[in-house]
């Protein structure tokens, strides 16, 4: 048993939706999470320049003795997990597109997928395209700004619905069954994504997997904290704490890091 905490980090509060899918299915884990908002997105980065914050996200929670972490950005999965799993000694968790099985449910032999430049254009999303979806039409769209808007407290603007509709466009014209979300701050846009795309369309993101791997994981490495009491749960962030407090509502408190 261990009462350490977990620990989570992303390009800012999108992996927030992350979060709340291991919360569901570990409710007595203490977790720590931290937002580095001041340089979402990550997606826009290189490669080495994603390694330099994942490590910088790494070392802070390891100093507050995080059992496991879970690198809850697509974009810092593809291109900085493996360095981390080679450099550190706990267990990490990463994240792809759940384009495995959009690629076996498909009937129109069509999907979409709404991700980042950075994670578009990895080795491990094209490793994975190639694996699973080679015999489909693949519809990729990097969805350029739709971060930053979600970063400023802008989810439901109109300029967020022009985006959508526009990146939508081409999937829709190719007539996708199944549309992936390849980042873990789209979550969020799954109530606008509703209204803009046709009832047989269905959504994908990988939060349940891999709230699921974390169980696994911990439960293999005899980690999971058996007191089931009410946990700690800390959230951390440089950039603005009211706009992650919005998403994750009353009852957790936000508080503002210099990092």
């Amino acid at each position: 048993m261990s009462i350490e905490p977990i620990g989570i980090f992303d390009s800012g509060i999108g992996g927030t939706s992350i979060w709340k899918e291991i919360h569901a299915v570990l409710p007595f884990e203490n977790t720590i999470y931290l937002a580095d908002s001041i340089n979402a997105p990550y997606g826009l980065k290189s490669k080495q320049d994603i390694i330099d914050l994942s490590v910088k996200n790494t070392e802070y929670l390891l100093n507050k003795n995080c059992k496991l972490i879970v690198v809850a950005c697509n974009t810092a999965t593809t291109n900085a997990i493996d360095y981390l799993r080679h450099n550190y000694k706990v267990p990490f968790i990463g994240i792809e597109p759940a384009i495995k099985p959009a690629a076996l449910k498909t009937q129109n032999r069509a999907i979409g997928i709404l991700a980042t430049k950075g994670t578009l254009s990895s080795a491990l999303f094209s490793k994975t395209a190639t694996l699973f979806a080679s015999n489909i039409q693949v519809v990729e769209q990097i969805g350029d700004g739709i971060v930053e808007l979600i970063e400023e407290g802008k989810l439901h603007s109109d300029e967020m619905k022009s985006l959508l509709k526009l990146y939508l466009k081409p999937m829709l014209e190719a007539n996708i069954d199944y549309l992936v979300l390849g980042c873990t701050h789209y979550p969020y846009l799954i109530p606008l994504l509703l209204e803009l795309l046709p009832d047989h369309v269905k959504i994908i993101d990988s939060g349940e997997a891999v709230a699921r791997q974390t169980k696994a994981v911990l439960e293999q490495k005899q980690l999971i904290n058996t007191q089931h009491t009410k946990p700690k749960t800390l959230f951390f962030t440089n950039g603005h704490p009211e706009v992650m407090q919005q998403l994750l509502g009353p009852g957790f408190k936000v508080q503002h890091l210099h990092f």
